[in-house]
């Protein structure tokens, strides 16, 4: 796939990307092994975690957490009212998307005291040993992780077809949560709704960090680190890209163009 030889042009001192479709093997670009901070790409690993915890009956999606009226579903929709950092809630549950690394914080805090385990422990007996993949969650539960290539395009492959969680429970993932709440994603500007589903940003109409071209069932999340993962179930491909640089101007041209030239192959 041509379109992956775009992150050689990227001026970072690392980059891997890949693409994976359900039966497919996948096609990468850069060294798949390398393992590197995930940053807030850990969002969607701590919240597909809640998800089998949820089917477990480990877990409710509605059940109180974070601050006062706050659930599990509005923490991990940035919905609870937490700011991005504190414990000092700025808003009613509800009523604003917030980004929240604080109201991961909570989940993590949460899912240890309802599974009486450590949240890294739990992670991994979850996600990532199912998976077969080295993911290390240690770490802040919203932006502590860390992974290779291979490991991130294994859990794109998951979102994509799942086989952790029923279709049911994969299905509410990528559906709006608390409709037409405004809200801001972080360095990239507001948004009139931002929609988001349980642990991952939704596409909107207007293009963001996902291109041009991702359909609007499109997902997923991207991290300060210089890493992404989309996934467009409406074209059967998911899509990660790892690097070592703080995001920056450098990613808001470089991940837009390299997601509509991976879809424009994959049209091809």
């Amino acid at each position: 796939m041509q379109a992956l030889r775009q992150i050689d042009a990227w001026p970072v001192p690392f980059a891997a990307a890949g693409v994976v479709r359900p039966k497919a093997e996948p096609i990468v670009h850069g060294d798949s092994r390398r393992v590197v901070p995930l940053a807030s790409v850990s969002k969607p690993v701590t919240a597909l975690a809640l998800l089998v915890a949820a089917e477990e009956g480990v877990v409710d999606l509605d059940d109180p957490a974070g601050p006062p009226g706050s659930t599990v579903r509005h923490l991990l929709a940035h919905a609870s009212g937490l700011p991005f950092e504190g414990t000092t809630p700025i808003a009613p549950p509800g009523r604003r998307r917030i980004y929240s690394n604080e109201g991961f914080r909570a989940l993590g805090a949460h899912l240890e005291q309802r599974a009486e385990m450590g949240f890294a422990d739990y992670v991994r007996a979850a996600v990532c040993d199912p998976l077969g993949i080295g993911l290390d969650p240690e770490g802040d539960p919203g932006s502590g992780m860390r992974a290779s290539l291979a490991d991130v395009l294994a859990l794109a492959r998951e979102l994509l077809a799942p086989r952790l969680v029923a279709d049911e429970t994969s299905d509410e993932m990528r559906d709006v949560q608390f409709s037409g709440l405004p809200g801001v994603l972080p360095d990239w500007g507001r948004f009139d709704p931002l929609d988001w589903g349980l642990g991952v940003q939704l596409n909107t109409p207007e293009p963001t960090w996902m291109g041009a071209r991702a359909s609007r069932r499109a997902f997923g999340h991207f991290g300060g680190s210089g890493t992404f993962l989309w996934v467009d179930p409406e074209a059967g491909v998911a899509c990660v890209a790892l690097a070592e640089r703080e995001f920056g101007d450098w990613a808001k041209s470089a991940w837009p163009a390299l997601s509509d030239a991976v879809l424009a192959d994959i049209a091809c």
